[in-house]
C-alpha cells in the first residue's frame, strides 16, 4: 500500500509540473475598422518615433529642422508595415530554432491487471504497473535540426535588410520626386513673370504698329502653355508627397506642416571605382547573403536525412507490484532499418542542395547584371548633368553680357527678356538631366546596397523598433 501511495504522489506532481510549465493562450484580435483608425492616427511627432529616432544616433534634435533622406528612412523603418513582416517573419525564424532545440519528451505508461484465479481473501488481485520510455536521438541528429533552424533564421534576418532597401529606394525615389517638382515650379513660376512681361511688350509694339498680331499670339500661346505646366507641376508635387506618406507607412495629411530637406539630391556624387562598387555589391547585398544561408541550411538538411538512417533508441524501464511482489524491467526498442533506409529523403535533400545552389548562382548573376547596368547608366547621367551644368554656366555668362548690353542700349529689353526666358530653360533642362542623374545613382545604390558616399549607417544604426520584441540581438 506503501507503494501506491508513493506511485500516486509521483503521478500527482507530474501533471501539476507540466500544468505550470504550460503557456497560457493571450487572445488578440483584430479587425478592419481598428486597424484603420490606427493608421489614421499615425503623425511624424509621436513619442515612440522621437525615443526611435534618437537612439539610431543619427538624430541629434527633436524635432528635426527638416526631415531629410536620413531621418525619413529611419520613421520608415519604424512605420511601413513591410518591415513588421519582415521581422515577423524573423521572429518566427527565430522561435523555429527554439522548436529544432527541443528534446523528445519520456512517455508514461501506466496499466493495470487483475489476477482472477488469486483468493480475494488471502491477496489483492490488483496488478499495477508503470513503464516510463526515454528516447534517445544518435547520430547527431539534434545539432543538425539546431543548425537548419539557426541558418533559416540567418537567411529571415537577411532579408529584412532586403527590405529595408526596398523602402528606402521607394522613399527616395519618392522624396525625389518631390524636390524635382518644387525646384520645377519655383522656375516655372519666373519663367511665367518672363512670358507675361514678353506678351506686355509685344502688345505694346502691336499697338505702335512693329509687330504682327501672329507674333502677339504665339507669345500668348506660350504663356498658357506654361500656364498649363505650371498646373500640371502642382499636381505632381501633390502625388510625389501622397508617394513620400505611402513610402513611410503613414496616412497624407501626418505630412501636413512637414518640412523637408532636398540637401541630398542638390549635388552629385564624385566619380566611383567600378572594381570596388562591385565588392561593395558581393559584401552587403542581403539577398545574396540571405541565399547563401539557405544553402548552408540545405546542407545541414541533407546531414541531418543522411543521420535519420540511423534509428534511435527508446530506453523502457518498468516497475510492477504483482500482489505485493515489486518488480522492476528494463527494456530497450529501436525501428529495424529494413524495409526503408530513409533514401527516399536524402536523395529529396541532395536535389535541394543542388537547386539551392543553381539559385545563388543565379541571384549572383542577376545581381551583377543589374550592377554593370546600373555602373553604365549612372556613369552616362553623370556626363549629361555635367554637360548640363556646362551649358547653364554658359547661359549665366550670356545673360550678364545681354545686361551689360541692354545699360549700353544694345539691345531692347523684349531682348534682355528673351534671354533671361533662354537661361530659364535651361535650368530647368538642368534640372532634368540632375534628377536623372539622381535616380541612376539611387538604382546604383540600391544595386549594392550601400548609399554611395560609404556610410553604411542603415546596416550598423538600425534599432528595432521598441514593443516589437524583435529587438536585434547575436544569434
Amino acid at each position: 500500500m506503501k507503494s501506491n501511495s508513493i506511485l500516486r504522489i509521483v503521478g500527482l506532481t507530474g501533471v501539476l509540473a507540466a500544468a505550470a510549465a504550460c503557456v497560457r493562450y493571450i487572445p488578440k484580435p483584430i479587425s478592419a475598422p481598428g486597424s484603420l483608425d490606427s493608421f489614421e492616427s499615425r503623425r511624424l511627432d509621436t513619442p515612440e518615433l522621437r525615443e526611435f529616432l534618437l537612439a539610431s544616433g543619427e538624430v541629434k534634435d527633436w524635432p528635426p529642422a527638416a526631415w531629410d533622406l536620413k531621418a525619413l528612412t529611419l520613421a520608415a523603418f519604424y512605420f511601413h508595415p513591410d518591415m513588421d513582416v519582415a521581422r515577423a517573419q524573423w521572429g518566427v525564424a527565430r522561435a523555429g530554432r527554439i522548436t529544432a532545440g527541443e528534446r523528445p519528451n519520456p512517455s508514461l505508461n501506466p496499466s493495470l491487471g487483475y489476477n482472477s484465479t488469486s483468493p480475494i481473501s488471502e491477496v489483492t488481485p490488483w496488478i499495477p504497473e508503470i513503464a516510463l520510455e526515454i528516447p534517445l536521438e544518435v547520430a547527431g541528429k539534434r545539432g543538425f535540426r539546431v543548425a537548419v533552424a539557426r541558418q533559416a533564421s540567418e537567411a529571415a534576418r537577411w532579408n529584412i535588410l532586403s527590405s529595408a532597401w526596398e523602402v528606402r529606394s521607394r522613399l527616395r525615389g519618392a522624396l525625389l520626386e518631390l524636390y524635382a517638382a518644387e525646384r520645377a515650379a519655383t522656375l516655372q513660376s519666373e519663367r511665367l513673370k518672363l512670358q507675361t512681361e514678353i506678351v506686355r511688350i509685344l502688345e505694346v509694339q502691336k499697338s505702335a504698329g512693329e509687330v504682327s498680331t501672329y507674333d502677339v499670339t504665339q507669345a500668348r500661346i506660350a504663356l498658357g502653355s506654361i500656364r498649363l505646366e505650371t498646373l500640371e507641376t502642382a499636381r505632381a508635387a501633390e502625388e510625389a508627397r501622397a508617394k513620400i506618406a505611402a513610402a513611410l507607412g503613414l496616412p497624407r495629411n501626418a505630412l501636413e506642416g512637414a518640412p523637408f530637406s532636398f540637401d541630398a539630391f542638390r549635388s552629385l556624387s564624385p566619380d566611383f571605382p567600378e572594381g570596388e562598387v562591385r565588392r561593395q555589391a558581393l559584401l552587403n547585398r542581403s539577398d545574396l547573403l540571405a541565399a547563401l544561408s539557405e544553402y548552408d541550411a540545405g546542407q545541414s538538411v541533407l546531414r541531418l536525412e543522411i543521420a535519420k538512417q540511423y534509428p534511435d533508441l527508446r530506453i523502457g524501464p518498468g516497475y510492477q507490484l504483482d500482489q505485493t511482489a515489486n518488480k522492476w524491467t528494463i527494456g530497450l526498442a529501436f525501428d529495424l532499418p529494413i524495409l526503408s533506409r530513409n533514401k527516399g529523403p536524402i536523395a529529396e535533400a541532395e536535389a535541394r542542395r543542388t537547386e539551392l545552389a543553381a539559385r545563388f548562382l543565379a541571384l549572383q548573376a542577376k545581381a551583377l547584371g543589374e550592377l554593370d547596368a546600373a555602373v553604365a547608366d549612372c556613369r552616362a547621367a553623370l556626363l549629361k548633368a555635367r554637360v548640363a551644368d556646362e551649358l547653364s554656366a554658359a547661359l549665366i555668362r550670356q545673360e550678364a553680357s545681354a545686361v551689360r548690353r541692354r545699360e549700353a542700349g544694345e539691345i531692347s529689353t523684349l531682348e534682355l527678356t528673351g534671354v533671361r526666358l533662354e537661361l530659364n530653360a535651361g535650368a530647368l533642362a538642368g534640372l532634368e538631366m540632375l534628377v536623372k542623374a539622381q535616380e541612376a545613382i539611387g538604382r546604383l545604390e540600391t544595386a549594392i546596397q550601400c548609399p554611395l558616399d560609404g556610410k553604411d549607417w542603415i546596416f550598423t544604426k538600425t534599432p528595432a523598433r521598441s514593443g516589437t520584441g524583435q529587438e536585434k540581438k547575436n544569434d
